[in-house]
């Protein structure tokens, strides 16, 4: 059992939404380290007290986070990947960072969940407390899959899980069995965005964790964003593996989707689920 939890928060509802799920589930005390130009007021809101951090501060913060005795920390929120050029680091952190010779969200991330470790801090699955917004198997909206955005689904499962064993990313965009996009540095929407570019209305989306992937951080996220973004890109469709995604205000979401004529369908994969308590 959690009685006091950090959540270490950066853009989005996400982080909010962990802090009132873990509120809703008992455990006492819910601070919040907020990355400075990333967490919303609303995040700082839901908290019990809201501690300000750079993201080029992230050294000391783990050491402040530390010293406050937590029984667990979540990551959770966007943070700009660009940061990682343009902050200003403090030695530390540039130390650590400087340790990686390949930098993706799995190995920077990963390197922050040691130093959390090495300080005695428990990094917690970022899926915890997110009861209601990790969906299963099944079609979610009205319309289901055409048969051919079923087949662009079968190749970008393929896909995805060849780009997981290297850590580029977690979306791929198809059409008519043509690959459109593939996520990298830039992040899920800017994706979107280029792969609507070159192949216009009719593609699918597919979202994935890789096989082995730690869910205490980067867990795949969709959101109302997410839709918006696919529906200017010509995306009809949306996949995503059961089990294994967060999608935030779901509601909002699905009804989107129906009033756009956007098929939202989660499939089996035969992985381990994301857990929904400590």
């Amino acid at each position: 059992m959690i009685g006091k939890l950090v959540v270490v928060a950066g853009g989005g509802s996400y982080p909010r939404m962990v802090v009132e799920g873990a509120k809703r589930a008992g455990v006492a005390k819910v601070d919040v380290f907020a990355v400075r130009g990333s967490a919303e007021r609303a995040t700082r809101k839901a908290a019990d007290e809201v501690i300000e951090i750079g993201i080029g501060e992230i050294a000391s913060g783990i050491e402040t986070i530390a010293e406050r005795g937590y029984d667990g920390a979540i990551l959770a929120g966007q943070v700009n990947p660009l940061s990682l050029f343009r902050s200003r680091f403090d030695e530390r952190t540039k130390a650590w960072l400087a340790e990686l010779p390949v930098k993706t969200a799995h190995t920077v991330f990963g390197k922050l969940v040691e130093k959390f470790s090495e300080y005695g801090v428990k990094v917690l699955p970022a899926s915890l407390y997110m009861d209601d917004c990790v969906p299963g198997a099944g079609v979610l909206t009205v319309r289901g899959p055409t048969a051919q955005e079923e087949a662009d689904f079968r190749h970008a499962v393929e896909v995805v899980g060849d780009m997981g064993v290297h850590d580029v990313g977690q979306t791929v965009m198809v059409k008519s069995g043509m690959v459109l996009a593939v996520e990298a540095f830039e992040g899920t929407n800017a994706a979107l965005r280029r792969g609507g570019r070159l192949g216009g209305a009719g593609s699918v989306v597919f979202k994935a964790a890789r096989r082995g992937h730690d869910m205490r951080f980067d867990i795949p996220v969709v959101g109302l964003k997410t839709l918006k973004v696919m529906k200017k890109a010509g995306a009809t469709a949306l996949g995503f593996q059961a089990g294994r995604l967060i999608m935030l205000e779901r509601e909002k979401v699905i009804r989107f989707a129906d009033r756009n004529g956007i098929a939202v369908v989660g499939f089996e994969s035969g992985l381990e689920p994301a857990p929904l308590r400590p």
